[in-house]
């Protein structure tokens, strides 16, 4: 597993440089404006609604995959993913409909605080986006299927064809029409599929035309599918409240919160997300075979590995949230407002970067297990906090506020879940990690603190911008330097792959 993740980590380094070099053609171009804004909420409108049928497709696809292909053979599992792909873009037909027929009422629903313009801009920008579902979907299924086939490196290449697009489509929307901006992101998540295409016929599938709901497969998904959908349901109305608080608390305040989880979410996907789907597949086919040992191991190396990576990266973004933010973004139309708004919601997101990626990999443990009311739960008891603490958080903090109540949410489901998988396992071993965390926190936290001394040190010397690559360089240093006497055991094998990889 460690080999693969290693490689795929490399691999989204390519593809989230490209995601940032897309937000930041987005801040230069348009800022923090009501254009951002209305942009921003048009391509959040057809992500979230996804979010219900790509997390179906996610946590259910896989294992009912991988038992059918067990119980029935490969043609068979092909076969469930051809029906599947045609039952979903029927869904996606019925969503797209829906949402060409009542834009307003929906863009409202998600940015109660858009008028005149804003809303105007919104409602022709949405009307685009919303087709990019059908591409999106289909492209979830054939992610999966490959990953399921071993293939981790060409799913993780797509977002770079995207991004280009997305990246060209900003330049060229600034300089004639601003609806290219959505015709062009569209054109951007069909290029994915495009891209899939020849690895997914290498692979040995074909797609044919046909559909049965009757299917025992698809009823047996569906099982563990719906609460799945439930809980991501709820997880999605957080995503909607806290665009609505935004949209009232400043113009801009939307788009400042999505820069901010940017970056945010490039932490994740770098680390996290390159981690947990290397592991969902291998405990998928351990829980088939009823190997819990080995899926007990497996989800106690990924949460590790996880830590040693994030915990660093969550002091670093809170010692340098502004420097960070400034040095990214701070140039053309992305004003000093945008800039203190920005940098704030990345300090407040960055307190629970270890517990949003806790939760993908603890859910992952449980959705192998064919368990998915307890994520559902799960997600139901943190949203409800989330959201009574933006309404709360945000009268006093702001911005900051809204990203404050999604890392305390994060945390306190990350919790939950350890206290359910313990259960779930016979006493999952938590005392392991504790000890790990203790002694990675100490170890992140000399290195903030170097850090920052050499940030101020160089401050007065050099520039703003040099400072902070230059102190950040040292704070990794630091960090490396001192991992090695942590007696770790996920550090050691990792130490031990790149000694074997010198001496080839």
């Amino acid at each position: 597993m460690k080999k693969t993740a290693i490689l795929l980590m490399f691999i989204t380094i390519i593809s989230k440089i490209m995601g940032f070099a897309r937000e930041i053609s987005l801040s230069y171009f348009y800022g923090a404006t009501n254009i951002s804004d209305a942009y921003i909420i048009s391509i959040t409108i057809p992500s979230v609604i996804f979010a219900l049928v790509g997390a179906a497709i996610s946590t259910g696809f896989i294992p009912m995959y991988s038992s059918i292909e067990k119980d029935y053979g490969d043609k068979e599992a092909k076969k469930y993913t051809n029906n599947l792909i045609n039952i979903i873009v029927v869904i996606c037909t019925i969503i797209v409909s829906f949402v060409l027929i009542f834009t307003e009422p929906v863009v409202k629903l998600f940015a109660a605080g858009f008028t005149g313009d804003t809303l105007a801009l919104a409602i022709r920008f949405t009307k685009i986006s919303i087709v990019g579902i059908y591409f999106t979907a289909i492209i979830a299924v054939l992610t999966a299927f490959l990953q399921i086939k071993d293939n981790f490196a060409i799913p993780a290449l797509i977002g770079i064809p995207m991004n280009v697009i997305v990246i060209f489509s900003l330049f060229l929307s600034s300089r004639t029409d601003i609806i290219v901006l959505a015709i062009g992101t569209v054109l951007a998540t069909i290029s994915q599929l495009i891209f899939l295409l020849p690895y997914i016929k290498k692979a040995g599938y074909k797609y044919k035309a046909f559909i049965d709901i009757k299917d025992k497969h698809i009823k047996n998904m569906a099982l563990i599918v719906i609460p799945v959908i439930i809980g991501v349901s709820v997880t999605q109305i957080n995503v909607l409240v806290d665009r609505s608080i935004a949209s009232n608390v400043v113009i801009g305040g939307i788009s400042a919160l999505n820069y901010a989880n940017r970056l945010n979410g490039f932490v994740q996907g770098l680390f996290v997300v390159s981690i947990s789907t290397v592991m969902y597949p291998m405990i998928s086919k351990m829980a088939a075979e009823k190997d819990m040992n080995g899926l007990e191991a497996s989800i106690i190396e990924a949460i590790n590995s996880i830590s040693i990576l994030v915990i660093p990266t969550t002091i670093g973004a809170m010692v340098f949230s502004g420097p960070i933010v400034k040095l990214l973004f701070g140039r053309g139309a992305f004003d000093p407002s945008a800039l203190d708004m920005t940098s704030t919601a990345l300090f407040f997101y960055a307190i629970g970067m270890l517990g949003a990626g806790l939760r993908q990999v603890l859910s992952r443990g449980f959705y192998a297990l064919k368990d998915s009311k307890t994520p559902m739960i799960n997600g139901v008891i943190a949203v409800s906090i989330n959201i009574i603490l933006n309404i709360i958080l945000s009268r006093f903090l702001g911005i900051g506020g809204l990203a404050l109540a999604t890392s305390i949410s994060g945390i306190l489901g990350s919790t939950l879940l350890i206290l359910s998988l313990r259960k779930r396992l016979n006493g999952f071993s938590f005392r392991k990690i504790f000890y790990s965390w203790i002694k990675l926190i100490a170890a992140s936290l000399a290195m903030g603190l170097v850090a920052k001394l050499a940030f101020n040190f160089l401050l007065g010397a050099v520039g703003e911008s040099i400072s902070l690559i230059v102190s950040i360089g040292v704070g990794a240093a630091v960090y490396l330097a001192i991992l090695p006497f942590l007696k770790l055991e996920e550090v050691d094998s990792l130490i031990a792959i790149v000694k074997q990889k010198i001496g080839r």
